[in-house]
């Protein structure tokens, strides 16, 4: 039990354990027990292990070719990446802990910064305890909570509950706090960069404990103002606000690899039409409008022939989040950089210059469009709804192609999206 001033607010750091191949297991009670991995884009590359495939020793980022008679050996369960089953589920949890707590600040798909202030503060291992039990029970999904004074130790007792119960409320009064802190390498102290870390190991500082003792001169001038807060925040001194987090975005990517080259022109424009087509989904869910585009198109760095890339962009006036601007833009921006002849083997789009919906500036020589203005956005308005309800690309734009073309992504081994579409539904059996 943490025993500290009530007025002291603290903060719980909450983590989805392994979280995509937790969720792949979600709706498959047959893999309770069993070996999980997720590849990346293209089946490429082992990007999350369940913990049973972790007790295996199969390596993170190992291309799936090199890992294959491991896995086969083990009867270890690949899946291709299900990004619509990971951002629903990572949705939920957040929303439970919303209900749960007032201030729940998400920092990451699996990851949040719970406030926890008076009698949450008294209580916080019981209150943690009470966080990762209804995330079970209401999500299906296991989470590590680790509960400190300041949002870099909440990390570091995240790590710690991680290897315990699941619940890890620091307490410097133990006599154990300084020895967790020797223990545990300064690279991996959240804030501390691997270019920060070579300075720190230059020096001698190997530890999150070294990194804590350190000089504030040397800090502030090594490592910046950054560093220095970091150390602070070890010393238990909140330094980190919410503003100090990322800065508003304003940029928005899609972008892939192919699942096979392309080389004519209506293939790219129909890959670029569905990154773009994505992309404006995304800057319309975060209320955002986009100041003009950029299409980039290469072919792949590996090979015997001259390798090719482009990239040319078009801006809006006025900004917009209109998909059938943005498509018009996007193929005449294709079409001033394609050249025919390269086996193109990724393209991708970037919408630039975004800001807020209602702060967009006026454009004071534009015509007035308010009724071209107010169509537009209730036609994006309906095919969202749509899209949202019935699952992605239940309405398609022509730009797009057709859903099987053969530069789609590879994903051999994709699981239903049962929380998104309703044709993916899971099904239950009675006996």
């Amino acid at each position: 039990m943490w025993s500290t001033n009530c007025n002291q607010p603290l903060w719980a750091l909450v983590d989805c354990n392994n979280f995509y191949a937790s969720c792949e297991k979600l709706f498959r009670p047959d893999l309770a027990a069993r070996p999980v991995v997720v590849l990346s884009n293209n089946d490429g590359c082992i990007v999350a292990r369940s913990a049973e495939a972790k007790a295996l020793g199969i390596p993170m980022g190992e291309p799936e070719f090199k890992a294959r008679p491991l896995l086969l050996r083990h009867k270890v369960e690949v899946f291709s990446s299900n990004y619509a089953l990971y951002g629903d589920i990572s949705a939920r949890v957040m929303a439970t802990l919303e209900q749960l707590c007032p201030h729940v600040e998400q920092y990451s798909i699996d990851e949040a910064f719970v406030r926890l202030e008076g009698p949450m503060a008294a209580n916080a291992g019981d209150i943690a305890e009470h966080l990762r039990q209804t995330v079970r029970q209401w999500t299906g999904m296991t989470v590590s909570v680790g509960v400190a004074p300041t949002r870099t130790l909440a990390k570091v007792a995240n790590h710690l509950a991680k290897k315990s119960s699941g619940v890890y409320v620091w307490n410097s009064a133990l006599p154990d706090a300084a020895a967790v802190l020797r223990a545990f390498p300064v690279r991996e102290v959240w804030g501390i960069g691997w270019r920060q870390s070579k300075k720190l190991l230059e020096i001698g500082v190997t530890s999150a404990w070294g990194l804590r003792e350190a000089n504030d001169v040397w800090l502030r001038k090594f490592l910046t103002i950054s560093g220095w807060k970091t150390a602070m925040e070890l010393r238990e001194i909140p330094c980190i606000n919410e503003e100090d987090g990322p800065v508003p975005r304003r940029t928005l990517v899609s972008s892939r690899s192919f699942g096979e080259k392309v080389y004519d022109l209506a293939s790219l424009e129909q890959a670029v039409g569905t990154f773009t087509v994505r992309a404006a989904e995304r800057l319309r869910r975060q209320e955002l409008v986009a100041g003009g585009i950029a299409v980039h198109i290469r072919t792949s760095r590996h090979g015997s022939r001259p390798a090719f890339d482009a990239t040319a962009q078009q801006p809006f006036f006025p900004p917009t989040a209109d998909t059938f601007v943005m498509l018009q833009a996007a193929r005449k921006t294709l079409d001033a950089i394609y050249k025919k002849g390269p086996a193109y083997a990724k393209a991708g789009i970037m919408l630039y210059d975004l800001c807020p919906v209602d702060c967009q500036q006026g454009n004071l020589l534009a015509e007035a469009t308010s009724d071209k203005d107010a169509h537009s956005d209730a036609l994006m308005s309906a095919l969202d709804a749509i899209n949202g309800k019935f699952g992605k690309g239940s309405v398609r734009f022509g730009a797009e192609g057709p859903k099987e073309a053969k530069w789609h992504l590879r994903c051999k081994n994709c699981s239903p999206s049962v929380t998104t579409n309703w044709k993916e539904l899971a099904t239950a059996f009675c006996r």
